[in-house]
C-alpha cells in the first residue's frame, strides 16, 4: 500500500528526516512513534503532500507521489488527520463531515447554481453518507449540533469521519488521543481498529505507548529525524536503543 524508501527532508542545516524507509501492509495499523523532535510529524508532513522531500522515494499503490499536492494525493486514496483539531467550528457536525466527501462530488458550477435534480440527488446522498459515517465513529448523536457544541473526545472523532468521507485506502491519524481521557482513548482505539477492520490501511503517530502497544502490528521508532528500529510491538519494547531513547541512556 505504502512504502517509503530513503526519504529525507532538510530545512536548511536541520535534518528533520534522514534517510527513513519504511512499508505499510495494507489493511493493517502501523505506528510511528519517538520522543518530541524526532521527526514524526514531518515524516507524515512528507506522506500527506504538505513537504515535498529532500530526496527520496514515497511509493502509493506502486507510484511515486513525492511532491504530489495534498488533493492530488486524496484522489488516489490517501486522508489524515492532525494533531491540532481542523475542525470549521462555525459549521454543524454533519457539515463538517460533508466537506471531507468534495472531491467526490460533481464540480459543476452552473449545475450547483440552478440546483439542478442530479445536484439534489448527490446532496441528498451526501449527507445520507455522512451521517452514517458520524454513526459509524460514535458520534451520530451530534448529526444536527454545531461543531462548535461538542466536547473535545467528539470533535476528535468528528475529524475522523471527515478523512473517512474521502473514501481513503490509506488512513493518517496524527496523535488521536492527544488530550483524552481514559475512556475517550479507549474510544479511539476501538474505532481505528474497526477503521482497518473495513479494510482501510492506518498509518498513526501516537505517544500513548499503550494505544500504540495495542493497535500495532508494525512499529517504526524515530530519534532525531533517523530509523532507531523497526519491527512488532514486542520487539521494539525489548530494543535497548528505544529504551535509552525514551528513558535516557543508564550512567
Amino acid at each position: 500500500m505504502l512504502t517509503i524508501e530513503h526519504l529525507s527532508k532538510s530545512f536548511g542545516g536541520v535534518h528533520a528526516v534522514q534517510d527513513v524507509s519504511f512499508t505499510a501492509r495494507e489493511g493493517a495499523i502501523h505506528s510511528v512513534i519517538g520522543p518530541n523532535g524526532a521527526g514524526k510529524t514531518t515524516l507524515f508532513n512528507l506522506v500527506s503532500g504538505i513537504y515535498a522531500p529532500t530526496s527520496g522515494r514515497i511509493m502509493l499503490n506502486g507510484e511515486d507521489v513525492a511532491g504530489l499536492a495534498p488533493d492530488a494525493l486524496a484522489r488516489r486514496g490517501l486522508s489524515r488527520t492532525f494533531q491540532n483539531l481542523q475542525v470549521c467550528m462555525n459549521m454543524t457536525a454533519i457539515d463538517n463531515v460533508m466537506v471531507g466527501a468534495h472531491l467526490r462530488l460533481n464540480q459543476n458550477l452552473f449545475a450547483s447554481m440552478l440546483r439542478l435534480p442530479a445536484v439534489r440527488r448527490m446532496d441528498v446522498q451526501c449527507r445520507a453518507e455522512a451521517a452514517r459515517l458520524m454513526e459509524f465513529v460514535g458520534v451520530g448523536a451530534y448529526k444536527d449540533a454545531d461543531a462548535g457544541q461538542m466536547p473535545y473526545g467528539a470533535l476528535k472523532r468528528l475529524e475522523i469521519a471527515r478523512a473517512l468521507a474521502a473514501s481513503p485506502k490509506i488512513l493518517l491519524l496524527d496523535e488521536p488521543a492527544a488530550g483524552l481521557n481514559h475512556t475517550e482513548t479507549g474510544e479511539i482505539e476501538e474505532l481505528i481498529r474497526k477503521i482497518a477492520q473495513s479494510g482501510v490501511t492506518v498509518l498513526l503517530v501516537e505517544h500513548d505507548m499503550k494505544l500504540v502497544m495495542n493497535l500495532s502490528e508494525h512499529i517504526l521508532v524515530l530519534d532525531y529525524g533517523k530509523t532507531l528500529a523497526v519491527g512488532t510491538g514486542a520487539e521494539v519494547r525489548a530494543n535497548p536503543d528505544v529504551i535509552a531513547a525514551y528513558l535516557g541512556a543508564p550512567a
